[in-house]
């Protein structure tokens, strides 16, 4: 028997190239994904450069804004002072009344209240000696009650050495001969020179009168 010469063109493998097929493909793929990498840095930088200019924008405006507007910058919140309740015995002649009333100060901040409350002690006997001096008639309608906040907020500067200028305590003789309340006892302080009263307001809590 003739041996069968082996071909060497046909039976050698068939060689090829798969794995460099995929290296082009992962290339391509990865410059893609660094592409849009890139993009989206650039988009998201972009935005928070627009954003930071946005809220200087907006911080500047409400700067300048008008107090009142929208927009206006906000001040900071006041600081209240409560007092305890004041019980006293009215001026009333035709028989026995007395007022409960809760009064609250309204200051700047909590260090002005502190200092307030070192004066305490003389600030309530000043606010006694003037419901002492009024009558139930005195209390019962608003402008009697604005006209009572108006004197404390006076009074009460006196015992820390400020003195007011305004209206000045109406006692229950004065009133009952007056018809009318005047035109300056309803006036709001004013300020002597530069002299600034630490009680910016005098508000109420509570008004009973029985």
């Amino acid at each position: 028997m003739s041996a069968v010469m082996a071909n060497p063109a046909v039976d050698a493998p068939v060689t090829r190239r798969p794995k460099k097929k995929l290296i082009v493909i992962g290339a391509v793929v990865l410059a893609l994904v660094l592409a849009l990498a890139a993009g989206a840095i650039v988009f998201l930088k972009q935005r928070a450069a627009h954003a930071a200019a946005a809220a200087e924008e907006d911080a500047a405006s409400a700067e300048t804004a008008t107090p009142g507007t929208p927009g206006a910058a906000v001040k900071g919140a006041p600081f209240y002072l409560p007092l305890d309740p004041f019980i006293v015995n009215l001026a009333d002649r035709e028989a026995d009344r007395y007022a409960q009333i809760g009064i609250t100060f309204e200051v700047e901040n909590s260090t002005t209240g502190d200092q307030i409350k070192a004066y305490m002690p003389a600030i309530r006997n000043a606010v006694l000696m003037i419901l002492a001096n009024k009558t139930s008639k005195d209390l019962l309608n608003r402008e009697g009650k604005e006209q009572l906040a108006l004197e404390i907020q006076r009074e009460a500067a006196r015992p820390m050495g400020i003195e007011i200028a305004g209206p000045e305590p109406v006692t229950a003789a004065a009133s009952a001969s007056a018809t009318d309340v005047a035109p300056a006892a309803k006036a709001k302080p004013r300020r002597r020179g530069e002299t600034r009263n630490p009680i910016q307001h005098v508000h109420f809590s509570s008004f009973i009168i029985q």
